[in-house]
């Protein structure tokens, strides 16, 4: 049993999604000197005054985890040396200089890829069936089908998915029984690891929405691809086609995806949007082809602790002195959202 502090910084929504029994019993068993306070306690007592009075050497974080400050002298003198952040980005809570000095952050990694993939390859089924219309319109104006349907299938279509990442390479596997031709446009993927997965490289984003019938999107979101998906983009997609994001919002410039809609030259699905929650009067709401998700991409709640399993395993690694997985080096925060 280690002797190291250890503090869990979670709400109790979040410690029994990420950590039921027995994965918090296991957790206790890593040391005597388990320490448990909510976001709130944190955010009362400031953390200065938490790393004084408990001086944990690791720290497990949640959605709700107040940031850390960004004072240099905490940084260097907290005592912290590993932070196991339970969820993904960790962009908005832990600042850049403590990376630069020495702190080992982790985050879920790839363990809810399949998650992600699984809410994506729902969304284009929704998207083409047009499920989201549907089910309004039969709740709320009694409606029933006609002839002016335009419903299609997913089986034998060409999709495209703008950023071949560990989402991507999940999402192929899923519709791999339909049938489709898959391209994609990611420059920093080889050739080797596209032929891997069956994938053809587009060289361009132009070929990439022009080629294909539905366009996925899950680039990642930095400086150079903020807005990257505009208008001009958007009209390349055939008529009838289908644009899906479950990346990231801030990618899409969505001005221009809510004109292209308007003219309803094509039908989109949603997880992810510039600003969430996506305000009331975002004209987006009051659009019959699109289709609209609160950002559930994530983890469903009972695969939540798919993710705490996989954090304890990376706390488990790092008190045997092994380097844990998917850790956030200075590079990978840089590229991350």
């Amino acid at each position: 049993m280690s002797t190291e502090i250890l503090l869990v910084v979670l709400n109790e929504w979040e410690k029994s999604d990420f950590l039921p029994q027995p994965l918090w019993e296991r957790l206790e068993k890593l040391t005597p000197q388990l320490i448990h306070l909510t976001p709130d306690e944190v955010a009362e007592r400031g953390w200065a005054r938490v790393f004084s009075d408990l001086k944990p050497n690791i720290l497990v974080t949640g959605w709700r985890t107040p940031p850390l400050p960004t004072e240099v002298g905490l940084a260097k003198e907290s005592g912290l040396i590993y932070l196991c952040h339970l969820p993904g980005s960790v962009r908005s809570l832990v600042p850049r200089l403590w990376i630069e000095n020495g702190l080992i952050v982790s985050n879920w990694g790839r363990a809810i890829s399949h998650v992600v993939a699984e809410c994506g390859l729902m969304m284009i089924i929704a998207g083409l069936r047009r499920a989201g219309y549907w089910n309004n319109a039969m709740h709320q104006n009694g409606a029933w089908k006609d002839q002016a349907l335009d419903t299609q299938s997913l089986f034998g279509r060409r999709v495209g998915i703008h950023g071949f990442g560990a989402i991507s390479r999940c999402l192929v596997k899923l519709m791999e029984p339909f049938g489709v031709e898959i391209s994609t446009y990611s420059p920093s993927v080889s050739d080797q690891g596209l032929a891997e997965y069956g994938v053809r490289r587009c060289s361009c984003l132009e070929e990439l929405f022009a080629e294909n019938h539905v366009i996925v999107e899950l680039a990642s979101l930095t400086p150079e691809t903020e807005g990257i998906v505009n208008e001009r983009l958007l009209r390349m997609i055939p008529e009838g086609g289908l644009f899906v994001n479950i990346g990231r919002g801030a990618v899409v410039n969505e001005e221009a995806l809510v004109r292209v809609c308007t003219d309803r030259k094509i039908h989109a699905a949603l997880d992810v949007y510039c600003t969430e929650p996506l305000p009331a009067d975002s004209p987006l709401r009051r659009m019959e082809n699109v289709f609209l998700l609160p950002h559930l991409g994530g983890p469903t709640v009972d695969q939540r602790q798919t993710a705490g399993a996989y954090g304890l395993a990376n706390i488990e690694r790092f008190l045997r002195g092994e380097p844990p997985e998917s850790v956030v080096t200075l590079d990978v925060y840089d590229r991350a959202t």
